[in-house]
């Protein structure tokens, strides 16, 4: 029996745990990212009248919680010595994992990749793949190294994406991936000696966190959905109109051929303020119908049949 260490935060983090649990190891330590990201005492608080999802899921199975305050210190590598792992898996984590405690565990420090690796290295690539309007993308498990994302691959499984994934579904189904993976990856590991293909580096990418959330319909229709549907549900994408300032919805999004005399890119060819609906040419002349807008604000967007009412065919949605 595996012993395992898991380190992480989120869906991912909780996957994982399932997973783990699913092949038999056992889980001798867990270090939740919040014992990072929050000060003890506000730590506390959070834990004790708003637990999350990771809390709650470490409590549920009793699992030995790791105090420390970073992966990093000397604290966390006295009780991952102590807890003498085989395995430890990353799962989601903010900090750049130091060499002398990835080495700690008997046979691998193990990072968990919502990509097909080399491809979408960087933090959410759920994001920049559909934003790129790929139609796959997958799960890797990699031995740790001393950089981000780049160890030797011990497993990769894919994961199709449609035209109607938010970034919310395609993570869904991704750690639900992983999990199952990481339970079939631990029993190979427990029965089997498993050799790790190293990436190729001809065909890494890497992308960032930065994006640009204003839409300025200029692009094709079905790049501009992937545009809304994309950074759902971490933030809202928005366009303007006069001076209103509009948010789609992303599970809204219908495109269909243009027959309009409108062919600029950004025109309005319809409203209407009972679907809070607006229509609206784009960049290759396709409509693109954004229904269940809602303006931006808490307050305003109680004012957004009022505002739709105010636009006019062939006006241009721009500042």
């Amino acid at each position: 029996m595996l012993k395992v260490v898991i380190i992480g935060y989120g869906e991912m983090f909780t996957n994982m745990i399932a997973g783990t649990l699913d092949s038999g190891s056992q889980i001798v330590g867990v270090f939740r990212h919040d014992r990072v990201k929050y000060i003890r005492p506000l730590r506390w608080l959070k834990d004790k009248f708003n637990p999350n999802c990771d809390y709650n899921y470490v409590q549920s199975y009793r699992l030995h919680e790791i105090k420390a305050n970073s992966a990093n210190s000397e604290s966390f590598r006295r009780q991952l010595l102590r807890l003498n792992p085989d395995i430890m898996i990353v799962a989601s984590w903010s900090e750049k994992i130091k060499k002398e405690i990835f080495d700690i565990p008997k046979i691998a420090t193990i990072n968990v990749h919502p990509s097909l690796l080399p491809k979408y290295r960087g933090p959410n690539p759920y994001m920049r793949t559909i934003l790129n309007e790929e139609t796959q993308t997958g799960v890797t498990f990699h031995l740790m190294d001393e950089n981000f994302d780049t160890g030797a691959i011990l497993d990769q499984r894919t994961v199709e994406i449609t035209k109607s994934d938010t970034g919310k579904e395609l993570k869904a189904k991704t750690v639900l991936k992983a999990r199952g993976a990481i339970c079939e990856l631990l029993e190979k590991l427990s029965e089997d000696v498993i050799f790790p293909i190293a990436q190729n580096e001809a065909n890494a990418t890497y992308y960032s966190t930065e994006f640009d959330a204003q839409i300025t319909f200029k692009e094709t229709a079905e790049k501009t959905s992937a545009q809304i549907r994309c950074i759902h549900p971490w933030s809202n994408t928005y366009f303007f109109t006069r001076k209103y300032v509009f948010v789609p919805n992303p599970y809204q999004i219908t495109i269909t051929e243009n027959t309009t005399p409108y062919t600029e890119p950004a025109t309005i060819v319809d409203t209407n303020a009972k679907n809070k609906s607006l229509t609206i040419v784009t960049g290759d002349n396709k409509l693109i119908h954004l229904a269940g807008l809602k303006l931006y604000g808490p307050i305003n967007k109680f004012f957004t049949r009022f505002a739709i009412n105010k636009v006019q065919i062939g006006e241009i949605a721009e500042p």
